[in-house]
């Protein structure tokens, strides 16, 4: 039961979000704890006795060919206490966890017993009321003031031109798309973003083919910089009357413009 839960609250983020690879394992994980009878009933390419057929023993082929009935009665007496005084061990260890799941102070990744079992664990243990996007932009001018010429670099994942919502792709993972999501939920102050940047600035194809839009076709910029945006959804009468999809408001420079240093 717990299994098949996590199974079709998974597929629910699959069809409702785009989160790469992450539900899909998950369902894998979830999957495993499936008996081959109830696998059976949900998709019957999958043979009843899947177990015994993918190299079980004589034994485990004759309890899956007599039904899991039988296969069942065959398990030790002392195998099911153990099991029931695990199962009832853990249910009381995990009270705790439970009831931090409803705290308004909800601790995630956290221990609550000396024995480090029925702990939480998640990715993100709240959500964000706030989307902050950071935009890199680039351009030619000698001088990097506010009368330059500044083109924003286009992802092919993250929310960026307001006229566009970004396309589904998981189960593909966008792993520069994914690090530049979690920017503004800590620092810019990144390594990896100073390293992208200097990238930028070489022109250097590899890393432009990471993007969607490059707006100097390949040519080297003078200046780039990183500057945070707050979105939000257009309304619909914001949409019919702008074609925008999105409201952003500009809020900081992150990161001011930078350039190479001199060729000797």
């Amino acid at each position: 039961m717990a299994a098949g839960i996590v199974i079709l609250t998974q597929l629910w983020l699959v069809a409702s979000g785009n989160f790469a690879w992450l539900n899909w394992m998950a369902i894998l994980l979830a999957f495993a704890a499936v008996s081959d009878p109830v696998a059976h009933a949900l998709v019957p390419a999958i043979p009843l006795d899947w177990h015994a057929a993918a190299g079980g023993t004589e034994a485990g082929a004759a309890a899956g060919a007599a039904g899991p009935a039988a296969a069942g009665s065959q398990a030790p007496v002392a195998w099911l206490v153990v099991v029931l005084v695990a199962t009832v061990f853990l249910v009381v260890l995990s009270y705790r966890p439970v009831e931090n799941l409803f705290s308004h102070y909800q601790l995630m990744n956290a221990s609550f017993n000396r024995w480090q079992l029925g702990n939480t664990y998640g990715a993100f243990g709240t959500v964000t009321k706030q989307r902050i996007e950071i935009a890199v932009e680039g351009t030619l001018s000698a001088e990097p003031d506010d009368t330059a010429d500044w083109r924003e670099y286009g992802f092919r994942g993250k929310p960026g031109d307001v006229r566009r919502i970004p396309r589904q792709w998981a189960p593909y993972h966008l792993r520069l798309d994914w690090l530049m999501w979690f920017l503004p939920l800590r620092t810019v102050h990144e390594e990896w973003f100073y390293a992208f940047l200097a990238r930028l600035l070489e022109a250097d194809r590899p890393t432009l083919r990471l993007l969607r839009h490059d707006p100097f076709d390949g040519a080297r910029p003078r200046w780039v910089r990183a500057r945070s945006y707050l979105y939000r959804f257009a309304t619909r009468a914001e949409l019919r009357a702008t074609g925008q999809r999105w409201i952003r408001i500009p809020l900081h420079e992150s990161i001011p413009p930078l350039s190479l240093p001199p060729e000797d």
